[in-house]
């Protein structure tokens, strides 16, 4: 599926302080070579991981629900690890 779905879906963008620092998580959609979601995790806008994710047996209509889920899972993860952390 390396085709741009009909109705593009929309990435996700998230930032929270943790401490002092402060936390974003981008989540984009991208089409070529095959359709897949990258994650990527920045603190203090440093670059510090990034999450990939093959959506391409993934049916058009359910694109947006999984970029939706995947974002919001590495978000927790993230943000409980960070928390326990600072504890």
């Amino acid at each position: 599926m390396s085709e741009p779905p009909q109705n593009l879906p929309m990435g996700r963008l998230d930032a929270v302080d943790i401490g002092n620092k402060k936390l974003t998580v981008q989540t984009e959609f991208l089409t070529r070579p095959n359709w897949r979601i990258e994650t990527k995790i920045y603190l203090a806008g440093a670059l510090k991981k990034i999450y990939t994710e093959d959506l391409s047996s993934t049916p058009e209509p359910e694109l947006q629900k999984r970029i939706d889920l995947f974002h919001h899972a590495k978000m927790d993860e993230i943000v409980n690890g960070l928390r326990k952390l600072s504890q």
